[in-house]
């Protein structure tokens, strides 16, 4: 049987060029392809792939969005992010949202194409250098949650994913305290992204 998928990426050269690695490949099928997720769930109720090839960085509609409609949807479908960047907090994000795996696009393509095989059989691929970020998350943090009530209701509201202006506009704060309470945030746990202060909040201080 072959692996069906489907490649959302902004940009048509790399498209073509994906398609071109995954042809040579006799136990994969390109079914579609979009430059964006607008029409996302359209597009995985027609074609039903089982693996999708996600750029996280497109116009109107990304990859982190596409994502969440996708495993809302269809929580079947295996999602595995691409990305010409190795960031924290898009990482974090990502595998929190139900993604099966993260590559980076300058990966080889035999690293893609073993990345595709293990999560179509149920595995979790990463990047070595992305699985070094994500096990960095979870440092035990040795002290106990030190912050304030209003840092904890920001931090919460940041860990669901919302960002700074909403979470600005839920609290009827401005942006500058939102911006200000983080920078207390990080100086008191001493770390230096938000995706640290997430997986903080996720091991300290969610239940």
């Amino acid at each position: 049987m072959q692996i069906r998928i489907f490649i959302y990426d902004d940009s048509a050269e790399r498209r073509d060029s994906l398609k071109a690695l995954l042809h040579l490949n006799t136990n994969i099928k390109v079914v579609g392809e979009a430059m964006n997720c607008m029409n996302v769930i359209d597009e995985m109720d027609y074609f039903y792939p089982d693996v999708v090839l996600m750029d996280i960085n497109m116009p109107e509609v990304d990859g982190i969005e596409g994502l969440k409609q996708i495993k809302f949807k269809h929580p079947e479908v295996k999602v595995l992010i691409q990305t010409a960047y190795d960031d924290s907090d898009k990482i974090f994000t990502s595998i929190k949202n139900g993604a099966s795996g993260y590559i980076l696009k300058n990966d080889s393509p035999q690293r893609i194409l073993q990345a595709i095989e293990e999560v179509y059989q149920g595995g979790a691929s990463m990047n070595p250098a992305i699985a070094q970020k994500v096990l960095d998350f979870f440092i035990p943090v040795e002290s106990e949650n030190c912050l304030s009530p209003k840092e904890n209701e920001v931090l919460a509201l940041l860990a669901e994913g919302l960002s700074y202006k909403m979470v600005a506009s839920k609290l009827d704060i401005s942006y500058t305290t939102v911006n200000t309470h983080t920078k207390h945030i990080y100086e008191k746990l001493h770390i230096s992204s938000l995706g640290e202060a997430i997986a903080y909040y996720y091991k300290k201080i969610k239940i």
